[in-house]
């Protein structure tokens, strides 16, 4: 901001420049930032914040973030990961199934919800739900699991 545009300037000739005359307009009166949190403004502290100061729970070393992770597909939706061409080919082929790796597509549980057309299929994947097997297995397909 420029000088021109601050409040000082329409407070040149008053003396204490809107800081009042008994308390002073000092540097940090009481103290930068957080200070005093546990001493003199825990009052503050304890009325706003609650819960600051302190730990809960317990530490776990060595955390690892993405160990819970795990993207799920429906059996329905297993044969939208192939093209419709792939799909026409294997059909006219008997004999024959594709391989569709569930994991290449970012999932790795295979989840039973939905139908699965009477077409053989070879799915991979590092988890099967028990339903999801039946109906891979009922359709003609195998479940491979792959870690």
């Amino acid at each position: 901001m420029t000088a021109r545009f601050k409040k000082n300037r329409g407070m040149r000739g008053h003396v204490s420049a809107g800081h009042g005359r008994i308390g002073k307009h000092r540097k940090h009166p009481s103290g930068c930032g957080n200070a005093g949190g546990q001493h003199h403004h825990r009052i503050f502290m304890d009325k706003y914040h609650p819960g600051w100061f302190g730990k809960v729970g317990m530490r776990n070393f060595h955390l690892i973030k993405h160990g819970k992770v795990c993207p799920t597909i429906n059996v329905e939706r297993i044969w939208s990961l192939v093209s419709q061409e792939t799909r026409e080919k294997f059909a006219k082929e008997k004999g024959k199934a594709p391989v569709i790796d569930v994991t290449k597509a970012g999932y790795f549980k295979v989840l039973g919800k939905g139908k699965l057309p009477e077409q053989p299929v070879i799915v991979k994947a590092r988890y099967f739900t028990k339903e999801a097997e039946t109906k891979i297995k009922e359709a003609g397909g195998v479940c491979v699991l792959c870690a």
